[in-house]
């Protein structure tokens, strides 16, 4: 049987009714105040119209009650006499007054704003008309529609307005015409110059579109030049004879390339940013605008937060202990130091089968997040401070071949967007030989390579290597062209690339200024530092230095008697290295590889280095750092060292061996404050700022809105074609690299355009025909 509580039924109601009285009140104070601004808006709109009109009267009467007074100049000039009223001011009275009423009146309304359309060229032609040309003084007819509500608005105020005034100012003329004086004072009067100007306000011409000669066929032409210097150096024509072809062309042109006021362009030399003034100016002047690009992105990532963000590529990653490995680890760590940036630290992830062929001693990783642990023990125990950066991995698979690690997918992908801000390729080539995805410089606002290896040289040593060097020299252009915005060569001796400078950006381990720094107290306290005698540290590869070392040592055999090294290294060619060392009776011992660091080399005085297939030689920078005595060739590779009194340098077999012979007699210095600070990582990462533009990039406004700004405005208005060029290499590259056929041609890794299965369960991957649905048919 159901129970009834009608008590509380009528307590529900009794809410209810309550709730209804109170959203009614609620209503109709929302209602009230509504009116009530309304009211405010109409007794505001109709104080301003008051205030227009009263304002009007007063210059109605302002103008009838003051005469013109005429100056006199002289006693014999006849006295024009003094209208008590102006004419034009009461001719036109009644058409003010007519316009007042009109816009005045209550079923006076306004035009919606979309279908509002005026011919401003007529009223242009209406209101500034040429003065001195009567063709121009009759009033063309200007029609004001609004899509049938007004039909024609009456224009004839303002035309009478116009011809009065120019009427009196005839009549003054002829008034005056007995002296010239006279005229000029009342024709400049001050009321009469205010109405002309407020009437031709209404449009005004631009200054700076006015006396642009136009554009000439040489001027095109060395502009065309120009911008084509990066595709004409891509099929060989040097940048050099470009800019002579610029000069020739605009010489003939001397005195014609700026408009009147302007400097000469030629002083000697054409100078490219007055060249582009120029046509900048004449594009201008014609009232075009350059938006977009053509091949690339137009938008990049807008980024918010206080901080920019760093993403460092490379190629390799610990525990194989190759420059490309450690140097950018270090990059890393003294980037996020200066806490301007955050930073991530991107390696390649290599499979099992991968890792027993690459990491020393058969170390291998199960995981992603176990190399992140051991790379971080690594270098934590190196530098001596926690280094506070992200480190992500791509896929990679090693190349047996090239014995060197490729990218497998997009490599790119691999940074977020949210993060796409800042991106530096550790050997750009490398990375982007067949790189097949996204456009770095559309991804990321700026792009930075480093080039860590001298390619052709080591292309060279192998069979058919002249052919095989020149098609790697015109990809490595490509690719570093059409990638990057800045390009730094640690030295001379690599390849010269295009938008490239030469920098070491490199600098030691702290551990070897320590060791440095012990050894010098050490001798200062009279104790012997250096106990043995030389040796020499690198991958056994023939290209490595093996094969100069060799051909040293064997032709100087008699000059070098009773001379011993010690060569540590492991590789490939280790057993034909110490098999060759063996036929010719060389005194040379070989050992296995060993950190540098280790506390059996420390007692070495001398660190012998003749290999001219580096770029820089960490090894090298390391014994120095030690305190050693380096002796090492004259060679471009070693321009940075010879700074250092510590390095002795040869040019010629004789010259080795003096060179040897003067380090194993002889003690070496101790390295200077100075000298120790050029080695330091600190002062490698400040000039990797200053040469690589980061610390200006940097240091833009942080409100980041990411693209890329031109330090002239006129870039806006001018279209450039180098950027053209550039993206049209880059849009046939990655055409080219998208054919499977095309890549394993050019020696790709088979299946390396995708990362494989073992990827995705290793780093939790989507399948590539997942994450590329047309590519993963």
């Amino acid at each position: 049987m159901m129970n009834f509580k009608p008590p509380e039924t009528r307590t529900t109601s009794s809410t209810a009714e309550k709730a209804l009285s109170l959203i009614s009140k609620g209503w109709e104070e929302v209602r009230s105040s509504a009116d009530a601004d309304l009211q405010l808006i109409k007794n505001r709109a109709n104080s301003f119209k008051n205030l227009a009109d009263k304002e009007l009267e007063n210059f109605i009467n302002s103008a009838s009650k003051s005469p013109f007074i005429v100056p006199t100049i002289t006693a014999s000039a006849t006295t024009a006499p003094q209208p008590q009223e102006i004419d034009f001011v009461k001719k036109l009275r009644p058409k003010l007054s007519e316009i007042r009423r009109a816009y005045s009146s209550p079923d006076f309304k306004w035009a919606p704003k979309g279908k509002l359309r005026i011919d401003l060229s007529s009223i242009k032609n209406a209101i500034v008309a040429e003065e001195e040309d009567e063709r121009f003084g009759k009033w063309r007819r200007v029609r004001f529609k609004e899509e049938g509500q007004f039909g024609e608005v009456n224009w004839e105020p303002i035309k009478a307005f116009r011809t009065r005034l120019r009427e009196l100012e005839e009549e003054l003329k002829n008034r005056s015409s007995s002296s010239v004086d006279i005229f000029e004072g009342i024709k400049n009067s001050e009321f009469v110059e205010k109405v002309k100007s407020s009437l031709k306000s209404i449009y005004k011409e631009p200054e700076e579109t006015k006396g642009v000669p136009p554009l000439d066929v040489p001027e095109l032409l060395a502009y065309l030049v120009r911008q084509s210097s990066p595709f004409l150096d891509q099929i060989g024509i040097r940048e050099d004879i470009s800019d002579k072809i610029v000069e020739s062309l605009c010489s003939k042109r001397r005195n014609k390339l700026l408009p009147e006021g302007g400097s000469s362009l030629i002083e000697g030399e054409i100078m490219n940013d007055e060249l582009d003034l120029r046509i900048a100016s004449v594009l201008q002047s014609t009232g075009h605008c350059y938006e977009g690009g053509f091949w690339g992105d137009s938008t990049k990532p807008n980024l918010s937060g206080d901080k920019r963000h760093v993403a460092i590529v490379t190629t390799a990653s610990l525990p194989w202990m190759t420059g490309t490995a450690v140097n950018p680890l270090f990059r890393a760590a003294y980037l996020a130091k200066l806490e301007k940036q955050n930073v991530t630290l991107l390696v390649p992830w290599l499979c099992k089968s991968d890792q027993e062929l690459v990491y020393p001693n058969q170390l291998t990783f199960s995981s992603p997040e176990d190399q992140v642990l051991y790379i971080r023990n690594w270098l934590e125990e190196r530098i001596g401070f926690k280094a506070n950066f992200k480190i992500s991995f791509y896929p990679g698979k090693f190349s047996k071949e090239r014995r060197s690690i490729m990218p497998a997918g997009d490599t790119s992908q691999f940074i977020p967007s949210r993060d796409a801000d800042i991106a530096i390729l550790e050997e750009p080539e490398h990375l982007n030989w067949y790189h097949h995805g996204k456009r770095w410089t559309d991804k990321f606002n700026h792009v930075v390579g480093i080039v860590h290896t001298n390619y052709l040289e080591y292309i060279k040593r192998e069979k058919n290597g002249a052919l095989q060097a020149f098609f790697v020299k015109h990809v490595n252009n490509l690719v570093t062209r059409a990638y990057c915005d800045k390009v730094l060569r640690l030295s001379a001796a690599t390849q010269d690339l295009p938008k490239s400078l030469v920098c070491n950006v490199h600098g030691v381990n702290p551990k070897f200024l320590k060791i440095g720094e012990k050894a010098a107290a050490d001798r200062q306290s009279g104790q012997q530092v250096f106990s043995k005698g030389a040796y020499f540290l690198g991958k056994m590869v023939w290209a490595k230095g093996y094969r100069e070392l060799i051909d040293l040592l064997a032709n100087h055999k008699t000059d070098l008697d009773g001379f011993n090294l010690d060569v540590y290294g492991n590789g490939e060619d280790a057993h034909e290295v110490q098999s060759t060392a063996k036929r010719l009776n060389l005194n040379v011992n070989f050992m296995k590889g060993r950190d540098h660091a280790d506390d059996s080399l420390h007692g070495y005085k001398v660190f012998i280095n003749p290999s001219i297939s580096d770029v820089l030689c960490t090894a090298t920078a390391e014994a120095l750092a030690m305190g050693k005595f380096v002796v090492c060739a004259d060679h471009p590779s070693n321009e940075f060292f010879q700074a250092f009194p510590n390095c002795l340098t040869y040019r010629t077999p004789d010259d080795f061996v003096a060179k040897v012979q003067e380090a194993m007699s002889s003690e070496p210095q101790p390295l200077t404050p100075e000298e120790q600070y050029k080695l330091s990582w600190e002062a490698a990462t400040q000039r990797f700022m200053e040469y690589s533009d980061l610390d200006k990039v940097l240091a833009s406004e942080t409100s980041l809105d990411r693209r890329r700004q031109k330090v002239i405005g006129k870039s806006v208005s001018l279209p450039n074609l180098e950027e053209m060029v550039d993206g049209g290499l880059a849009f046939t590259h990655n055409c080219f690299t998208g054919n499977e056929f095309l890549r394993l041609c050019t020696g790709a890794i088979p299946r390396s355009r995708d990362y494989d299965k073992e990827h995705c369960k290793d780093l939790h991957l989507l399948p590539p025909q997942v994450e590329n649905p047309i590519y993963g048919w």
